[in-house]
């Protein structure tokens, strides 16, 4: 992931790539690699003192280009790419509940549908929502209500143009990039998965291997403790034992001299 090496270009201490390859695509099929990014999520928010199961989320979607592999693609209009859009569900600490990959000139609100599909099913728990403007409308509102039992909550950048007493002075507003409640959230998730290089553009034929991709992605973030320093200090080897022994081996850090 982080190298973004082809499956054929693996270095020769991995086992054969068609190995590889073929446990990839088996725990792809059967959902292993959603449900380790479940298990694993749930531990850091043990972790952290908060319930297992999330009651809020946050929703967006990220653009991605994608190469001459071919596949299903569509056009963005708005940001101008070829692609596809990565369909986010976050919990508020960014780790990713649901991921869902679908050509990039499927508007946001038909994208949140995808990614919406049956959640409440698997998080029964979910009660409030937030997203940015491109998730406005009244049918998604009313579908998210009624079919959900969610609330929605739409973010946006303060308004330019504000009323104001006579005797007050207006808030100052911020100058260029603005830091909006818990959009920057979600937003630092799709930085976490961009830095890997395998996930700088869309190089799949299917979009359900992209799925995969962004859960093996989060999973290597939670496992190597990557920028966030509490899940690094928070891992045991009691709670990684279940999953693989291999992880439960304590890392050896080179002494500087």
């Amino acid at each position: 992931m982080r190298g973004g090496c082809a499956w054929r270009l693996l270095p020769h201490e991995f086992p054969p790539w068609q190995t590889i390859y073929h446990y990839f695509r088996t725990w792809r099929l059967d959902g292993t690699w959603e449900r380790i990014n479940s298990v694993l999520r749930e531990r850091v928010r043990a972790m952290a003192g908060r319930e297992a199961a999330p009651s809020a989320a946050i929703m967006d979607s990220q653009s991605a280009r994608t190469t001459e592999k071919g596949g299903a693609r569509g056009y963005d209009g708005a940001k101008k790419i070829n692609g596809r859009k990565r369909h986010l569900l976050v919990d508020t600490g960014g780790l990713v509940m649901k991921a869902k990959v679908h050509p990039a000139d499927l508007a946001d609100r038909e994208g949140a549908r995808m990614v919406l599909d049956r959640v409440d099913e698997s998080f029964p728990d979910l009660r409030h929502l937030w997203a940015d403007a491109g998730y406005r409308g009244a049918d998604l509102r009313r579908w998210i209500t009624e079919r959900l039992g969610l609330s929605l909550e739409i973010l946006q950048r303060r308004s330019w143009w504000v009323w104001v007493r006579n005797d007050m002075e207006p808030e100052p507003i911020t100058r260029g990039f603005e830091v909006i409640r818990r959009r920057w959230v979600v937003e630092r998730t799709v930085a976490w998965i961009s830095g890997n290089r395998r996930m700088s553009r869309d190089y799949e034929f299917l979009a359900q291997t992209t799925e995969a991709l962004i859960y093996v992605t989060m999973i290597r973030l939670v496992l190597s403790g990557g920028s966030r320093k509490e899940l690094r200090e928070g891992f045991s080897d009691t709670l990684l034992e279940p999953l693989a022994p291999s992880l439960s081996t304590p890392r050896t850090t080179p002494t500087s001299s």
